[in-house]
This record gives C-alpha cells, structure tokens and sequence, in this order.
C-alpha cells in the first residue's frame, strides 16, 4: 500500500482542456467585477458595462411564475421545452413556424452553445461581423470553430456588407453569424441591406446563418427579421431570441431558437446532455410574457430613446469623442481615437481604448468596457440601461475627466 507522503507525491495538479485553457470570464464581467470591488472598498464607481435594463419584470410574469409553482409545475419539462411555450413562440414568431422548430434553453447564449456544439468540426469557419458580442468568439472557439472576423468600421455604420462577406466566405465557412439590432453598437440591418447580404448567400449553399435577435423589441427603426428578409433562405436559417432584454427578465434565464426542425432535433440531443430543459417556473414566466400584455415594450422603449438621445449629446459634445447614434438595443460604440496621444495628469498616455477605459474607472469611477473586448478596437461601449440619474452623473464625470488630459 502506498503511504501518504507516496500518495501526495502522484498527484498531479489539475490540467484543463485544449478547449477550455484559453476561456476566462469575459472583459465585460471582469470589469463590472471590478466596479464591485472598488464600490465595496467605499469609492462611488458608476458602472455602465453590463447590458442589463433597470426595469422590473412585468408582474404579470411575476404573478404567472408564482402560480405556476403553487400549482405544482415543479417537476422535469420536456427537454425541447414546454409545448404550449413553444406554440406561443412559434405563432408569434413574424412568419411561418411550427413549434417542432423550437428549442427552449437556458438563456439565448445557451441555444447557441448548442447550435455550435451541434454543427461545428474542428476547422470548421464563423463569419462574424466585427463589432461583435464578446461571448461568441469564445463559444465558436470551445465548440473547435474557427472565427473569421469581418472588420465593420463606424463609417459603415458598424454593418456587414456585401462585399465584405463574399470576401470571407470559404469553403470551410459554416455559418454566418449576424446581431440585429447590434450589441455593443446598436446598429440594425433594414429589409434591403438584409437582402443584399441573403444575395450573396444564395450563391453560397453550404453557408447557414444564425441571427441573434435578441433585441428585437428594442428598436428605434422598423425591424425585419433575417427570415422575413429572405423567405427563401428559412431552411437555413437558426433565429435566436428570449425574454431577458424586452420583457426585464435577465435572471429568468430563458431563450429560444427557431429554426429547421433537423437542426433543432440535433440541439435538443445537445442540450439533454447538458441542461436538460429549462426551469419550468422560467417557461412559465417566459408564457405569460409572450402572451400577455406587450403595453410596457412601448413605454420602456420611448424611456430607452430618451436616454440614448442623452447619452449620444453628451459624449458627441465631449473633446476627442465621436458618438453615432445606435438604431437599437441600448448601447452607444464611440470612437475615443480623438483622445489617444494625450497624457493624464499622473503624465501617463493614452495609447488605445483599455488606456482610455482605465483612465475613466481609476480617475472619475466610471466603469466602460473598451472596444478591444468586441474585436474593434479603438472604442468604447456604454451601456444606458440605467436610471437617467445614474448617466448624468456619469457622463459629467467622463467630461470632466476627458478635459483634464492634455
């Protein structure tokens, strides 16, 4: 028998993955991390990094959870979701469905980790228009994928183009993943340049597309879903969506995808392995959502566009900043190109965007995320889901501070 000191001396410490060595929390939580621990040490830190409304979820969602649980549905769902959920979705969905072409997860993050999980080999391409959320690189990348990111600078809007997206296209390509309305800029994609991206993808069979949707009710200009754009295209199409921006509900955890039912199919083996099918009080929650009263979608929107407008003066009036104004979600993507070169007043320079950002969180306690963690660097991302109060104070800060740099 081995003795202890033999014991301790086979152990090896623990050694990750290929896959999972290279993940860590992402920029954006690292930095409201950051916000915590600094608020915590008794500095008044205002964090603007994390997309999350300051709106409560409705109470009629409230009310229809808390039923739900009284009345017992505490027990496993059905791994694709629950099926009056999934009619709800498909029937509203803006074109043709049926609820066999729905999965219900965990969040709409996970309906893409499964969606790549599903589909990806290793090698396998994601076109991924640049700026984009920071998570998909780093799922595409666990699932073996690679990413082939396609620059989309401010003076196009933050958009794919056509051009741009025949450019990239190989015969490794998979999938296209598109974001409307955008995050981090708020861009959006009207019917026609939808269209012109589907024209090009029609001479391209082997390549899918998945369109995060997720902001779709949050939109300052008329939506069109990517599927509504190009019909014709539906059978290659996997929409993402859910509750948690609109409708309040981040914590809720509940996403769907749309999409052909042997895709679908494949993501349900997928997620039965992992999660199996999400809270049934979260499905019964995300029902009364989808069916019941949509009044405050309006009001919070008419309350997003107010600060959005705020926001864009404000920083558009700041030295060295250059804010466009987002079309969706609630975001903003300045440039802050004006201020690199500069020096704080410790005498330290600006050299790029996390110099800027930095700068911002030590000097006025104002937490940003900056445009590096996006895959377009030289900007930052604020996010104005906060109270009017809390952006005021916070663009004065960011102000001030821009001006003391010379």
């Amino acid at each position: 028998m081995f003795g202890v000191g033999q014991m301790q001396q086979d152990i090896q410490g623990f050694h990750p993955s290929d896959r999972a060595a290279s993940l860590s929390l992402s920029e954006i939580v690292q930095i409201s991390e950051a916000a915590a621990r600094l608020r915590a040490e008794g500095k008044p830190v205002l964090s603007f990094g994390t997309g999350e409304p300051d709106f409560p979820t409705p109470p009629h969602v409230i009310e229809a959870a808390h039923k739900a649980a009284l009345d017992g549905k505490t027990t496993y769902p059905a791994t694709q979701g629950v099926g009056e959920l999934r009619n709800a979705i498909a029937t509203r969905a803006g074109f043709t469905c049926d609820p066999t072409q729905v999965i219900v997860s965990t969040g709409a993050k996970q309906v893409l980790s499964n969606a790549f999980l599903a589909s990806l080999n290793p090698g396998d391409e994601v076109i991924v228009a640049a700026p984009y959320w920071t998570s998909y690189r780093d799922i595409i990348e666990f699932c073996q994928g690679r990413v082939v990111p396609v620059a989309c600078p401010m003076e196009t809007g933050f958009l794919l183009t056509p051009e741009a997206l025949e450019a990239a296209i190989t015969d490794k390509t998979r999938w296209l993943l598109l974001n409307t309305p955008g995050n981090p800029s708020g861009a959006m994609y009207s019917e026609a340049q939808l269209g012109a991206l589907a024209d090009v993808l029609r001479r391209h069979p082997h390549v899918w597309v998945i369109a995060d949707e997720i902001y779709q009710h949050i939109a300052y200009q008329p939506f069109t879903s990517f599927v509504n754009a190009a019909p014709d295209l539906a059978a290659r199409v996997l929409i993402v969506n859910g509750v948690s921006k609109a409708h309040a509900m981040t914590g809720w955890r509940l996403g769907w995808g749309i999409g052909p039912a042997d895709l679908i199919r494949t993501m349900v083996a997928v997620q039965g392995q992992s999660t199996s099918g999400a809270c049934s009080i979260s499905q019964a929650a995300a029902l009364a959502a989808v069916t019941g009263p949509q009044d405050h979608l309006a009001s919070r929107n008419s309350e997003f566009r107010r600060r959005r407008d705020f926001v864009v003066k404000a920083l558009s009036d700041t030295p060295g900043l250059d804010c466009p104004t987002p079309q969706g979600a609630f975001y903003v993507y300045p440039s802050c190109r004006g201020v690199f070169g500069k020096r704080r007043p410790d005498g330290r320079m600006i050299e790029d965007d996390a110099a800027f950002c930095e700068f911002l969180l030590t000097e006025a306690n104002v937490a940003l995320v900056p445009g590096r963690a996006f895959g377009l660097a030289g900007h930052f991302r604020l996010s104005y889901a906060y109270a009017m109060g809390e952006l005021q104070e916070g663009l004065a800060r960011i102000a001030r501070a821009v001006n003391t740099l010379t």
